[in-house]
């Protein structure tokens, strides 16, 4: 069984690969995970960002589950933080939203990303919008200082999910809110596949039943808990098969066992 620490240097591992992965490459694995899926040509978590306005598409490398920033109430003049900003995607569409009186901080622990989700703001000359690197089970930001916060695909790459909603309540202001999006499970996986590293840097294997997952959120102090959005993932038997034997594959798909994106909001009092 991997340490906390053993999971972190995991994913920032793959994640320090992915960032220079295309965004097709990233689009037909597990959250970029590289769990690849050879020559079929499907979207596996990823959604369709293009329509958002503020949408920079060299910061776009396919490894969403969702749309966080469209559901996050995000109003001009905010201070929003995204945490697991990777090069800048949901980071840019709040800054469109926010303005110049409002302010964006992309936090990431992968170095590569960072770089890249600079050199995105620089190149556009973004003077409110900043990358920081930072762990989320440790936010480098002052309490009680975030209008909103986001993240979308990351908390389920988490080990320790209950310090990371600690922290965003902690950041949070007084009446601040979070819109997430995230990978959840009904039942549970198959134990090749919540096993795999792969599948572990690809948001699966790290996910948390999804009654688990709110209960997480509840008791980091938050309330008014909604899940705005929800849809069932399908993984791709070219995928499971690299884990499980063809049987177990399809028995697998054919099982109650459903992975899914989920978009909660929630309020800090």
């Amino acid at each position: 069984m991997a340490t906390d620490q053993e999971l972190k240097e995991l994913v920032k591992e793959k994640y320090g690969e992915i960032a220079f992965q295309s965004k097709e490459q990233n689009e037909t694995s597990c959250c970029g995970s590289g769990c690849g899926c050879g020559p079929s040509d499907f979207a596996v978590m990823a959604e369709d960002y293009t329509k958002l306005s503020g949408y920079v598409a060299d910061a776009d490398l396919g490894l969403g589950c969702g749309l966080p920033t469209e559901f996050a109430q995000i109003r001009s003049g905010d201070t929003v933080v995204d945490l697991g900003s990777g090069a800048g995607n949901d980071a840019f569409v709040a800054r469109s939203i926010v303005g110049e009186n409002g302010k964006v901080i992309g936090i990431d622990m992968t170095e590569q990303m960072i770089a890249k989700a600079k050199k995105n703001a620089e190149k556009l000359g973004f003077s409110n919008v900043e990358f920081l690197s930072g762990d989320i089970e440790n936010i480098p930001i002052t309490d009680n200082t975030v209008d909103v916060v986001v993240s979308n695909c990351v908390m389920n790459l988490v080990p320790n999910k209950q310090k990371a909603f600690a922290e965003t309540y902690r950041i949070l202001k007084s009446g601040g809110h979070f819109s997430i999006s995230d990978i959840v499970l009904n039942g549970e996986l198959p134990a090749n596949v919540k096993n795999a590293a792969e599948m572990y840097a690809g948001c699966v294997a790290g996910a948390q039943q999804m009654d688990d997952y709110i209960a997480t959120i509840k008791n980091a102090g938050f309330v008014n808990i909604t899940v705005q959005k929800k849809r069932e993932i399908y993984i791709p038997n070219e995928i499971l098969v690299k884990y499980l034997s063809l049987e177990d594959a399809l028995a697998f798909t054919k099982s109650d066992t459903g992975i899914f994106s989920i978009t909660v909001y929630a309020d800090k009092p």
